[in-house]
C-alpha cells in the first residue's frame, strides 16, 4: 500500500460523485475532505482482513478488487467484485465494529478512505445524511437476501447465467477466472466448467479470449429462469 498525494479539489470531486455525499454543502465537503486520503494497491495486495479494525469508508477511484470470505478449510467465497466508483466497508465504518470480510486488489488500483470518526459525526449532526446511510444499508440487505435465495433455490448453471448477466461486457474490464466464478457461486471450478460447457453447447454463450459473451439472448434468458 502506498499513500498518494492529492488536492482538496480532487477530494471534493470524488465526494460529489458519491451517493453518500453528493448533495452536501460545499463547506461540509471541504470539512470531510480534510479527513480522507488516497491509497494505491498492487494486484494481490490485501486492503484489510476479516477481524481487522476498520479505519474508514472506502471508495474505489481506479481498478478493481474482490470482497471475499474464507471458510475454516481455506475455501474462498467471493461476495462481490468492486469496480471504479464502488463504495465498501460501510458496515464497520458506521457500526464501529471490525471488518466482517476480506478485500484484495485484483489489479493495480487506487482507493479513497474517509475516516470513520468523521462519518459518525456526520450521522449525529445531519439527519439527511443518516437517512442516506439507512437507505444504502437497506439496498445491501436486499442484495444479500437475493444472493442467499439464489443459492438455496437455483442450480449452479442457472446461478451462473444470472451472474454472467451482471458481469461487465467491456473488453477493458478484467475477466473472471473459473476459480473466481466458482468462489462467487459457492461451488468448485469443475462444476463451473461443466456449466459453461453446457451453456456453450446450447448456443447461449460463446467463449472468446477466455471471456464469456452472450451469443443468443433468448436461449441465455431461458438459462436465467
Amino acid at each position: 500500500m502506498k499513500p498518494i498525494e492529492t488536492t482538496i479539489k480532487q477530494k471534493i470531486k470524488v465526494l460529489r460523485g458519491n451517493e453518500y455525499f453528493d448533495d452536501l454543502t460545499e463547506n461540509m465537503l471541504k470539512e470531510i475532505a480534510e479527513h480522507m486520503h488516497l491509497r494505491e494497491y498492487q494486484r494481490g495486495d490485501v486492503m484489510f482482513w476479516e477481524g481487522d479494525p476498520c479505519d474508514g469508508l472506502y471508495i474505489v477511484e481506479q481498478g478493481s478488487a474482490k470482497i471475499f470470505k474464507l471458510s475454516p478449510q481455506g475455501r474462498q467465497y467471493i461476495v462481490r467484485i468492486l469496480q471504479e466508483g464502488d463504495t465498501f466497508a460501510e458496515v464497520p465504518a458506521f457500526d464501529k465494529g471490525t471488518n466482517p470480510v476480506n478485500v484484495e486488489a485484483l489489479e493495480s488500483c487506487r482507493v479513497w478512505v474517509i475516516n470513520s470518526l468523521k462519518l459518525h459525526e456526520l450521522v449525529m449532526a445531519h439527519p439527511a445524511f443518516a437517512q442516506k446511510v439507512l437507505v444504502n444499508f437497506g439496498k445491501m440487505l436486499r442484495g444479500m437476501v437475493r444472493m442467499v435465495s439464489e443459492m438455496a433455490f437455483y442450480q449452479v448453471t442457472h446461478r451462473l447465467a444470472r451472474l454472467i448477466a451482471e458481469l461487465p461486457q467491456e473488453k477493458s474490464m478484467p475477466h473472471w477466472t473459473q476459480e473466481q466464478l466458482a468462489a462467487r457461486l459457492g461451488t468448485v471450478r469443475e462444476v463451473v466448467a461443466r456449466a459453461l460447457k453446457e451453456m456453450e453447447r446450447s448456443g447461449a454463450i460463446k467463449m472468446e479470449d477466455r471471456r464469456i459473451q452472450v451469443a443468443d439472448k433468448e436461449i441465455f434468458d431461458q438459462w436465467m429462469q
